[in-house]
């Protein structure tokens, strides 16, 4: 199956989830929620989680989809670091060719990882979804998450 072949319903997603997170206010459960509407939303995702921030320069595992997660990710390591450290959209599509990739779990063959800010448009925290699927992602996927993200989060 192309990656193609399994796009979410990005339409029907964001209803979901607006459905589902209306009025709520607490990050952890907001995060909890998004994490699993999104990764039982399509194939391609393999593991669909947040890394949030807890103290500068610093990510910590919060709620997640799959199997175990890496607990602590400094800003300057990795894919998650990269996103929270540059504020910017991390796009891979094959994670052995990024410098720096933090292997949490070796079936990973590509990642997206997008800052998620709050009302004042801090960086609280990254979505990350991987894939065992070499080049799953699109620049699609990244706008359609981000605005999801921007609906629920930056209303805080």
């Amino acid at each position: 199956m192309s990656p193609q072949t399994l796009k979410v319903d990005y339409r029907e997603l964001a209803a979901a989830i607006a459905s589902l997170t209306e009025g709520e206010t607490d990050e952890v459960a907001l995060m909890a929620t998004l994490a699993c509407e999104i990764h039982h939303s399509d194939q391609r995702f393999d593991w669909t989680g947040f890394y949030r921030v807890t103290e500068p320069g610093l990510l910590k595992i919060g709620p997640y989809q799959g199997g175990h997660g890496c607990l602590v990710i400094p800003f300057s390591r990795g894919v998650c670091g990269a996103a929270a450290r540059n504020g910017e959209t991390q796009l891979v599509p094959d994670v052995e060719a990024f410098p720096g990739h933090i292997a949490c779990a070796s079936s990973t063959r590509s990642e997206l990882v997008i800052p998620v800010r709050n009302k004042a448009g801090q960086v609280i925290a990254v979505l990350d979804i991987d894939s065992d699927q070499p080049d799953a992602f699109t620049a699609e996927d990244d706008r359609q998450l981000s605005a999801i993200l921007a609906s629920v989060f930056g209303r805080l």
